[in-house]
C-alpha cells in the first residue's frame, strides 16, 4: 500500500486507487470536476515520489517539468507527498527597491531584491503586496543567470490604477513591499532548439518576453526566433536598441517593432504586432508561440496562432488585465 503524504498527514493508498478517491475515502474534498483527465480542476503538485506517466496526460511541458498532476487519473505506485496546486502561491517574502528608472513615457522599470533569493523561471510573474493589502500581478522581466538576486519588473502607470500609480509615483529606493510567488507557465522550454520561436507582444508585454528571449540566447537556442512588440505609437516602445542589438548580435534572433501609426521610415513595422506576425508567419506548425499584453491581442492571436497550425500545449499566454477603482 502507497503512502500518500498531504497536508502534514500520511493516507494509505490502496491498489489501484486515485490519489483523488484516497483523499476523499479519508474524508478530504480536494477540488474536483470530470473525474477523467479532461477538466483540470483536481489539478495537484507533487513535492516527491514517482508521477505517473498518465497522470501528466495533456498537460503543459511546463507544468508537468515542475511535477503537476492530474489527481482523479494519478494512481501512485509508491509512496508520494503531494500539494494543492495553489500551494505555490504560499511563498511570500519581503522585498527592498534598489531602483527605478524610466523606459518610456509612463512606464519604469523596478527592480527589487528579495529578502531571500526567488527561485523562478523568466518570464513567470509575481504578486506585489502594499502594505496596506492591495496586490497586483508583474511579469518578471529579469533573468536569474543574468541579474543575480534582483527581480525586474516593467511598469505600466494606469490612469486611475492604485498600486501602478504608487509604484510609478511613490515608491522610492529603500522602500519595501512583499512578494508573492513565482506563478506561471509562460516561460522559456529548454531541451528543444531546433523549436521555432514566436513572441508577440504589446505595450508592457515585452517584460516577460524579454525574459524569455535573453533565456532562449544564453541557452544557446538554435532555431529562429522572432518577436514582435506592438505600440499604438514609437513613443510607447522601449529598449528598441538593446533589441537591435540583440538582433545584431545573433543570426537566429529577429526584432520587428510595430506602431499602429508612424512613419515606416523611422525603422518601425506599421500595423498592429499580432496581424504583422502572422502574415510573416502563415504557418506556425512546430513552433513555440508566446503571446504578453492586451487581452484582446492574446486571445485574437491564440486562436490565430492555433488556426496556423500551433498546438494549444505550445502556445503560452500571459494577458495583461488592469484593475482601476470604479464608481
Amino acid at each position: 500500500m502507497a503512502i500518500l503524504r498531504f497536508q502534514g498527514r500520511e493516507y494509505g493508498c490502496r491498489s489501484g486507487e486515485t490519489v483523488l478517491e484516497c483523499l476523499e475515502r479519508h474524508g478530504l474534498s480536494p477540488p474536483s470536476s470530470c473525474r477523467s483527465g479532461v477538466c483540470q480542476t483536481c489539478l495537484m503538485r507533487a513535492e516527491s515520489g514517482e508521477v505517473p506517466e498518465t497522470a501528466q496526460k495533456g498537460l503543459k511541458d511546463t507544468l508537468r517539468a515542475r511535477g503537476y498532476f492530474l489527481a482523479c487519473v494519478c494512481k501512485p505506485r509508491a509512496d508520494m507527498a503531494v500539494a494543492l496546486a495553489d500551494d505555490q502561491a504560499a511563498h511570500r517574502q519581503g522585498a527592498t527597491v534598489v531602483g527605478k528608472e524610466s523606459l518610456a513615457d509612463g512606464i519604469v522599470r523596478l527592480r527589487l531584491l528579495p529578502a531571500s533569493p526567488l527561485a523562478y523561471h523568466a518570464g513567470q510573474f509575481v504578486n506585489l503586496i502594499r502594505d496596506d493589502g492591495l496586490v497586483r500581478s508583474y511579469s518578471l522581466a529579469s533573468l536569474p543567470e543574468a541579474d543575480g538576486a534582483e527581480l525586474e519588473f516593467h511598469v505600466r502607470h494606469v490612469p486611475g490604477g492604485q498600486m501602478s500609480g504608487w509604484i510609478c509615483e511613490d515608491l522610492e529606493p529603500g522602500m519595501t513591499l512583499t512578494v508573492e510567488g513565482p506563478l506561471g507557465d509562460c516561460y522559456y522550454l529548454p531541451g528543444a532548439p531546433d523549436t521555432p520561436l514566436l513572441l508577440v507582444g504589446t505595450g508592457t508585454g515585452l517584460a516577460p518576453l524579454w525574459g524569455i528571449l535573453r533565456d532562449a540566447l544564453a541557452r544557446g537556442h538554435e532555431a529562429p526566433i522572432h518577436l514582435y512588440h506592438g505600440s499604438y505609437e514609437a513613443g510607447g516602445l522601449y529598449l528598441v536598441e538593446s533589441l537591435r542589438a540583440l538582433d545584431a548580435a545573433h543570426d537566429n534572433f529577429h526584432y520587428t517593432p510595430c506602431v499602429d501609426e508612424g512613419d515606416e521610415n523611422a525603422g518601425f513595422a506599421i500595423g498592429r504586432a499580432d496581424r504583422q506576425a502572422m502574415a510573416a508567419h502563415p504557418d506556425l506548425k512546430g513552433w513555440r508561440v508566446y503571446l504578453c499584453g492586451h487581452p484582446r491581442m492574446v486571445e485574437t492571436m491564440k486562436r490565430q496562432a492555433f488556426l496556423a497550425g500551433a498546438s494549444l500545449g505550445d502556445i503560452y499566454a500571459d494577458p495583461f488585465v488592469y484593475s482601476v477603482p470604479t464608481g
